[in-house]
């Protein structure tokens, strides 16, 4: 099954909401956010420190609007999209504020050239699942799981941008739910408009059929009631026969 879900057949209003446990994005998002939690009860201070609350707040928030989003879209297209670009702007939020952390704290970020940013890529296309990352969250450094969320970050922010420009043309194409009530109303009007010139039709050909028996019936009528007046004729003593003439 597409990662988009898919819509219902014929001219239906409600569509089927993707599963977005199996989306692959959601599924690192959740682990991303979990991930975060961890990390700023690992390297920031317990209390006093907003920057805390807010890579929490957008970890949680990229997760949430996910689920919101793709539940939302049975009934609205439009609200589908506008709560995962949500999710999308809450974790290139998250982003930032790893990427803030490594330069604050004097620590590389892993790119392209970088002995272990190949590894890194290849660890995380992968591996989608919490538990594939949660035995790092106590042993990795910060460094790492800062590189670590960088690249969760990046990854399921391009599969988003993939899912969304698939949403964007379905949306495009089928339109929102007021599109798809006027095209199921248009459709019931039409079966209607359909099967009433279909009975008309078959009237038609009905008093055709009716008219053409009432003939052959009256055709028949007429055939009886002539041979009966033969057989009348033919047994009426009275009825003035052809004599032969005589020879001479």
């Amino acid at each position: 099954m597409s990662e988009t879900g898919s819509w219902s057949t014929g001219p239906g209003i409600l569509r089927r909401a993707a599963n977005w446990k199996n989306l692959r994005f959601y599924r690192k998002s959740d682990a991303l956010y979990q991930l975060t939690a961890a990390f700023c009860r690992r390297f920031f201070p317990a209390k006093g420190n907003r920057t805390v609350d807010q890579m929490v707040q957008a970890a949680r928030s990229g997760k949430q609007n996910i689920v919101e989003g793709c539940e939302a879209g049975v009934t609205s297209a439009e609200t589908e999209l506008k709560l995962l670009n949500v999710a999308r702007a809450s974790l290139q939020e998250l982003r930032e504020d790893y990427a803030d952390y490594l330069k604050e704290h004097g620590l590389e970020r892993w790119e392209a050239g970088h002995p272990r940013y190949e590894g890194l890529l290849a660890f995380c296309r992968e591996r989608n699942d919490l538990a594939d990352y949660e035995p790092l969250f106590e042993k990795a450094d910060a460094e790492e799981l800062a590189n670590l969320a960088l690249t969760l970050c990046h990854m399921t922010d391009r599969m988003m941008s993939c899912y969304l420009a698939q949403k964007e043309a379905a949306f495009t194409e089928e339109g929102g739910i007021r599109e798809r009530m006027t095209a199921a109303r248009l459709g019931r009007r039409q079966s209607q408009n359909e099967e009433i010139a279909e009975l008309r039709a078959e009237n038609r050909r009905l008093r055709e059929e009716k008219q053409r028996l009432q003939e052959k019936l009256d055709q028949l009528e007429r055939l009886g009631r002539l041979e009966q007046l033969e057989n009348l004729e033919e047994e009426n003593p009275f009825r003035t026969r052809n004599e032969p003439k005589e020879q001479t």
